[in-house]
């Protein structure tokens, strides 16, 4: 279960897109999340590590080097 609180012009139109196409606010809310979760996700990921850096790094050439590519 999800409650949010929304501003009021999106509320507005998010109810406006319901009325009009027959769907509820739920469903267009999940459709947004689905859409866009996964980008969300690689964003705050990736600040995640930019703000918290692996103790070690690889350089492309050590990673070449691990792994062979040449199959």
């Amino acid at each position: 279960m999800l409650a949010i609180s929304l501003p009021e012009d999106i509320e507005k139109r998010l109810v406006d897109l319901a009325e009009k196409t027959g769907r509820t606010k739920t469903y267009y809310a999940r459709e947004a999340i689905i859409e866009h979760l996964e980008d969300l996700e690689d964003y705050y990921l990736a600040v995640h590590r930019l703000e918290n850096p692996p103790e070690r790094t690889w350089s492309l050439e050590e990673l070449e080097q691990e792994v062979d590519l040449e199959d």
